[in-house]
């Protein structure tokens, strides 16, 4: 077993030098090629932050986007081809690094791409050549469904949660994230994006980005049950599907941070305090619906 672990590093690590190598005679693109690849490359270990920051200025906004195009043409081309658990973790936080960390023209040529085609659908990719391959294959999996529902998630919120600044002013104990002040349309569209958003970030445990996550559904339904008794009976059915699902998905985010709570990693983190909506509400909110208008919301009928 360990001499073919030896040989699959061996070649991993020779494909990785013969694709430096064609990048340097037949890319137009050299320079963002490579840097692909020495990011992505075989080696079990996180992408090294000189790779990444070039990829980063490959898709900044002085660039042509034709230029982001390539890129996420190639990180895609990347992902679609290898049958390596490494190299594919590895393209996925590239990917999710510069969702985060690059200009927003990558997001956006990324939202344009997978209109036309499924750069993170990968639901079939497997690496069998260990049994630590093939549970690392599941995570791969689990991994790009967090990032495609990140995107989704864009899509409907029109703007990307994790680049929100929740900064405190003076004399206030908190900032109300976006989702406090929303109407109700918007609300009962908006909470389930984030719901499900949250739900598959569980999944794969990323522990950091679910802190602003929480923050927004924990406003939106406050602001719910605030205008829950102004809604007709379709969005108040809506509305308590939402709310059920808040009080599940509250367990299974303290049963997480239970477990993260107890890492070195997280020693310094400042976990937000989890509120469950409160059961007894329920009753309440079905007993509304009973008598709640088919249509349109009370303030309008009165």
């Amino acid at each position: 077993m360990g001499t073919f672990q030896s040989f699959r590093k061996a070649y991993g690590a020779l494909k990785d030098s013969t694709m430096v190598g064609l990048a340097k005679v037949n890319s137009d693109f050299k320079d963002l090629d490579i840097a692909i690849v020495k990011a992505t490359n075989h080696v079990e270990c996180p992408p090294k932050d000189r790779h990444v920051r070039k990829i980063f200025s490959a898709t900044s906004v002085s660039r042509p986007r034709a230029d982001v195009a390539y890129c996420i043409h190639a990180l895609a081309r990347r992902l679609s081809k290898t049958k390596n658990w490494i190299v594919a973790i590895k393209t996925l936080i590239v990917i999710h690094r510069t969702l985060r960390e690059a200009d927003p023209t990558f997001r956006e040529e990324l939202l344009n791409y997978s209109h036309r085609g499924h750069i993170l659908q990968i639901s079939n990719f497997k690496d069998d050549s260990s049994p630590l391959a093939w549970d690392c294959s599941a995570w791969v999996r689990t991994y790009a469904l967090y990032l495609e529902e990140r995107l989704e998630c864009f899509r409907v919120l029109k703007y990307d949660i994790e680049s929100e600044r929740f900064t405190k002013s003076a004399g206030a104990s908190k900032v109300p994230t976006r989702t406090r002040m929303l109407g109700c349309d918007e609300l009962l569209e908006q909470l389930p994006a984030l719901q499900q958003l949250l739900y598959r970030l569980i999944g794969c445990q990323v522990l950091k980005e679910s802190f602003k996550i929480y923050c927004a559904i924990n406003d939106g339904i406050i602001n719910l049950v605030d205008v829950f008794f102004d809604m007709s009976r379709h969005d108040a059915m809506k509305a308590l599907n939402v709310y059920k699902r808040a009080g599940k998905q509250i367990e299974n985010l303290a049963d997480f941070y239970d477990c993260c709570k107890g890492l070195d990693l997280t020693r310094n983190y400042q976990f937000p305090s989890l509120r469950q909506p409160p059961p007894s509400f329920l009753a309440t909110m079905e007993e509304y619906i009973k008598e709640a208008p088919q249509t349109g919301s009370v303030n309008k009928r009165l």
